[in-house]
This record gives structure tokens, C-alpha cells and sequence, in this order.
């Protein structure tokens, strides 16, 4: 018996949901597939599945079996990508996590131009907006974090921007300009809902002159969670928001948007990518990373010099 095939048999069963599955997943008959998984529990002398007609699912001594042969797998796979990454062109599946708006404004448009630099990496990608996304389960986890981040988990800073406070043209015709931060809580305020932000305070922050802070007592006419919604409705004449400058630059070049109350801040916001564990990055997941990181920076000078003009 080939035990590490049987091994790598048995986790894919496991991923793919069933025998048939796992049989297309790996270009084999499911007769092979079943073969060889009967050849590991016999040699083990456990069963490590159970199967109905319609579901397989993992026995006790199955589901510690497959976290330890989760971790051999991925120490082979790792070593072989350590003795290749020297002479081999980087190739494999990419698995990135990401909320909603990082994947429409941040990754979406890098993906073109890195396919074309690396098409032998393909990327699976993962829009989920939960707060406690699964990091370990992914190659790669793009995050958005004040200085609030959890410096427990095993991240690289992409870059940090700094939010500003904007509106349309039309809601300026129709309600004026604010020309203090005391004057935000007579207008229409649209907010995203995050966490950490305080619900019915606005904190402005002057970049040049530290340590002034003002807090202004907002009650949101929109408190949304959805940043496509949230732009959509600003630049529509709803109201006014704060938006990241990179997201806001396009809108602001264009004159769709104009920015209020310059030169105040909302805040700063980090992108940063979190890894699964400590352990040695696949020459994939670097090359991405290192990509990211460039291209992020590179449109952040880009967004900062667009709205000084604005």
C-alpha cells in the first residue's frame, strides 16, 4: 500500500464532501478511491469513516487521524516547495480570504496584471464579511484594522491609509459645506458599520496639530454595512461619509465627490495579510504577497496625489 497516497486519498475525501468527489478531484475511478481508503483503516485497524447512501463523515479516531495528516501533508508539500522554489516557476492554488470591499476595490483590480506576471499560481478566492474570519484555512487572509488589531495573529502591514470625510456636489448645493466639525451634526451622516467605531460619536482627528481631537454627536440618517451601498448613496447626494482616500480618490478626480472639512481625519485604516501559522511561506503565497504590497502602495501615493488636487 502506498501510505502517503492513501493519506492524501483520505484528506481529499474528506475536502470534497464524498468518494465520488474526491475520484473527479483527483482524476481517479471511485473504485480506487474507496480501495484505497478501506487499505489505510485496515492497516490502521480503525475505521475512520462512516458511510450512508447519501453523506461520509469522519469517526472519532478519523478526525484526530486527519488533523495529524493535515500537518504531515503540508510538511511534505513544504519541503518540496522549499528544494523547487530556487529553479521552479511559482505555480498552485492561492487560497485567499477577504471581506466584501477589499475584494471590489483592493484585490479586483490587481488580478489581471498578476495572472499575466504568474499564470501558473491560480487564485481561489473567499468574499466573507464575518468579524472572525477562519484564517487558518486560507493561505492568505486580507484584513482592514484600526489600532485595535489583535497583534496575536501572524500578519504583514500592507499599508495604511488615512479616512476622510466626503460628499457630493448636489448635497453641497442643496445644504452647504460644513466649515467646523461642529457643524457635522446638522447635516445628513451616512456611516459604515464597523467594528470599534463609536455609534453616536464621530471622532475628527488634525493631522497638523497633534493631538487635537473633536468628537461631534452624530445620528446617522444611513448605518449600513455594505461599503458599495454606503458609496453609492454619497455620491447619489444622500450625505456625507468617511471613506478611505484611495477609495475616495476615483470619485474625487472625477468631481463626483468633494471632500469636506479638509484637512481633518476620521482615522487610519491598515490592510494588513494574516497568515495560517509561523511556518514556511509557500513561494506562491510570497510572490502574492510581495505583489500586493507593491501595487498597494504604489495606488496609495497615487489616491494621496489625486486628492491634494481636489
Amino acid at each position: 500500500m502506498d501510505r502517503l497516497l492513501s493519506m492524501r486519498v483520505f484528506q481529499k475525501v474528506i475536502d470534497e464532501g464524498g468518494f465520488a468527489s474526491a475520484a473527479r478531484a483527483l482524476d481517479m475511478s471511485s473504485a480506487v478511491v474507496t480501495r484505497l481508503v478501506a487499505d489505510l483503516e485496515s492497516h490502521l485497524g480503525t475505521r475512520l469513516l462512516h458511510r450512508t447512501t447519501r453523506r461520509v463523515s469522519l469517526s472519532a479516531a478519523g478526525e484526530t487521524y486527519l488533523g495529524r495528516v493535515r500537518a504531515i501533508l503540508q510538511d511534505i508539500d513544504e519541503a518540496h516547495n522549499v528544494a523547487s522554489a530556487e529553479t521552479q516557476e511559482p505555480s498552485g492554488v492561492l487560497r485567499i480570504l477577504l471581506p466584501p470591499a477589499l475584494a471590489t476595490y483592493v484585490l479586483a483590480p490587481m488580478i489581471a496584471e498578476f495572472r499575466q506576471l504568474h499564470p501558473k499560481i491560480k487564485l481561489h478566492v473567499e468574499v466573507e464579511s464575518h468579524d472572525d474570519l477562519p484564517i487558518e484555512d486560507y493561505d492568505l487572509t486580507l484584513m482592514p484594522a484600526t489600532d485595535q488589531f489583535d497583534g496575536d495573529i501572524i500578519a504583514r502591514k500592507v499599508s495604511t491609509s488615512e479616512s476622510i470625510l466626503v460628499c457630493s456636489p448636489d448635497y453641497v448645493e442643496r445644504r452647504g459645506m460644513p466649515l467646523t466639525p461642529a457643524d457635522l451634526a446638522s447635516h445628513e451622516m451616512l456611516r459604515l458599520r464597523a467594528p470599534g467605531l463609536m455609534q453616536g460619536v464621530w471622532r475628527l482627528h488634525h493631522p497638523e496639530r497633534e493631538g487635537e481631537v473633536v468628537d461631534v454627536a452624530v445620528d446617522p440618517g444611513l448605518w449600513v454595512n455594505h461599503t458599495e451601498t454606503l458609496m453609492r448613496a454619497v455620491v447619489d447626494g444622500a450625505g456625507i461619509t468617511s471613506v478611505v482616500v484611495g477609495l475616495a480618490a476615483p470619485y474625487l478626480a472625477r468631481g463626483r465627490l468633494v471632500r469636506v472639512l479638509r484637512p481633518w481625519i476620521t482615522g487610519k485604516l491598515s490592510l494588513y495579510a494574516a497568515l495560517p501559522s509561523r511556518r514556511y511561506m509557500p513561494e506562491r503565497t510570497r510572490v502574492f504577497l510581495d505583489f500586493l504590497i507593491e501595487r498597494a502602495r504604489s495606488q496609495q501615493i497615487d489616491a494621496i496625489q489625486a486628492c491634494d488636487k481636489c
